[in-house]
């Protein structure tokens, strides 16, 4: 029984009959009256489905039985030609090609959208500093854009992976029958054309049973939901006391049952959470397939469960993260201060030293020392006096003072950096990139 989940392919269902009706005509395999009546019967049906009028039998079993039974209900004996020279088997991997080529569509659309928001949010913030980090410590100064555009880039290759899912799905399986073809003189390029696909398959044993275009749909939105499940992750700690870089609109927080005062970040923390459900959906399909010998064979109806969910839970997330992100509010003096208040400048006073001569390893130990001792006497390192840098190294001179979070960032001047022309210019190019996705 997979009706109470594959009826959502209704209208891939009915678009690949209305085309396999023509075809049969075109072909003379049936009269034009007949395939008239059908192709009039199966639109009534569609209106029916959407209308909510449709009466659903579960006792038949699925999507394509249930068709099938209305229409002979409205169009009679005709009705029973349609099933000529197709199999549930080719007809199934038909819709689900179908269903998975849209949603990728809509995926790639949804992704757009969220790097036009990352843009959008960068530009508004475009001279905003901030610390960056590894290992979850501070390490040195970046611009916010900067950071936000590393974003940008993850879901430029999420995009790119969507676009190759859907062209995974763009081969028609339609006229491969049960298994073996058909004995009929049909026309499956003229089918392909009508519902859209660029190619038909070339082995009817492997149409009927490849789902491997579905393991790169859910793939691909793994590693989309993954690359969320970060930029959550971020918000998160971003919106919290301890940091305080975000504050996210009202509309993407909720509050405490008990603690009047709390401003949680329930929408991100949902994004993070639901990333594990898509892993999920992966590791299932996989698994349903790895044992299947040649050729169809009934555990495939699992494959569109998985790939409902995966595309139930990456769609909205993808709606969330950009309305989250058009809401945010960066806290630019908050993250200032966390850069000036730390160490992030160590390895430009490193540079420094290299710049006057010293190999960049001794430099390295100098400034590590300094740092050390800095830090025990509760002191950052531009808190120490030029008298203390001086016994560390006599290359030390007044102007190490003109190392800033500024300077630091401007010096970041190489394709790739965090220097402002840069980003600058970084920002532009993802604008021309994104517009040519766009069309």
């Amino acid at each position: 029984m997979s009706l109470h989940f594959d009826r959502r392919l209704f209208r891939e269902d009915i678009a690949g009959s209305i085309a396999h009706a023509g075809m049969l005509s075109g072909q003379g395999i049936i009269a034009k009256a007949e395939a008239r009546r059908i192709v009039s019967g199966l639109k009534t049906i569609e209106k029916e489905i959407e209308a909510g009028t449709f009466k659903w039998r579960p006792d038949l079993e699925d999507i394509h039985m249930n068709v099938e039974a209305r229409l002979f209900e409205l169009v009679g004996e005709a009705a029973g030609r349609l099933h000529t020279a197709r199999s549930r088997n080719d007809q199934v991997a038909t819709d689900t090609r179908l269903y998975a080529k849209a949603r990728a569509s809509d995926a790639l659309e949804l992704l757009r959208d969220l790097q036009g928001a990352l843009l959008a949010a960068a530009e508004r913030n475009v001279g905003l500093v901030l610390p960056g980090y590894t290992h979850m410590q501070r390490a040195q100064p970046v611009l916010l854009a900067h950071h936000l555009l590393a974003y940008f880039e993850m879901f430029d290759r999420d995009a790119a992976r969507f676009a190759a899912a859907r062209s995974a799905a763009d081969v028609l399986p339609l006229g491969s029958g049960a298994l073996a073809g058909l004995p009929y003189p049909i026309d499956r390029l003229s089918v392909a054309k009508e519902l859209g696909f660029s190619a038909v398959t070339f082995n009817s044993m492997d149409a009927v049973s490849d789902r491997d275009f579905l393991l790169d749909w859910i793939y691909a939105a793994a590693v989309t939901m993954m690359h969320t499940s970060r930029l959550a992750e971020e918000l998160v700690l971003w919106s919290s006391d301890e940091f305080r870089f975000v504050r996210l609109a009202d509309g993407y927080t909720t509050g405490s049952s008990i603690m009047p005062q709390k401003r949680n970040p329930d929408f991100a923390e949902l994004m993070r959470g639901k990333t594990g459900r898509v892993y999920g959906d992966l590791v299932a399909l996989l698994t349903t397939l790895k044992g299947l010998p040649m050729t169809y064979n009934r555990d495939l109806q699992e494959d569109k469960e998985r790939l409902f969910d995966a595309v139930d839970t990456v769609l909205p997330t993808l709606r969330v993260a950009t309305g989250m992100l058009e809401g945010a509010t960066f806290e630019g003096e908050r993250m200032r201060a966390a850069a000036e208040s730390s160490y992030v400048l160590a390895t430009d006073l490193a540079d420094y030293l290299v710049r006057k001569g010293m190999p960049f390893r001794e430099a390295h130990g100098v400034v590590a020392a300094l740092a050390r001792e800095a830090a025990a006497a509760s002191k950052f390192l531009h808190e120490l006096p030029l008298a203390r840098y001086r016994r560390a190294s006599p290359l030390f001179d007044q102007d190490l003072f003109k190392v800033t979070v500024d300077s630091s960032i401007a010096a970041r001047d190489t394709p790739g950096g965090t220097s402002p022309a840069r980003v600058s210019a970084a920002v532009r190019a993802a604008q021309t990139r994104l517009a040519a996705a766009r069309r």
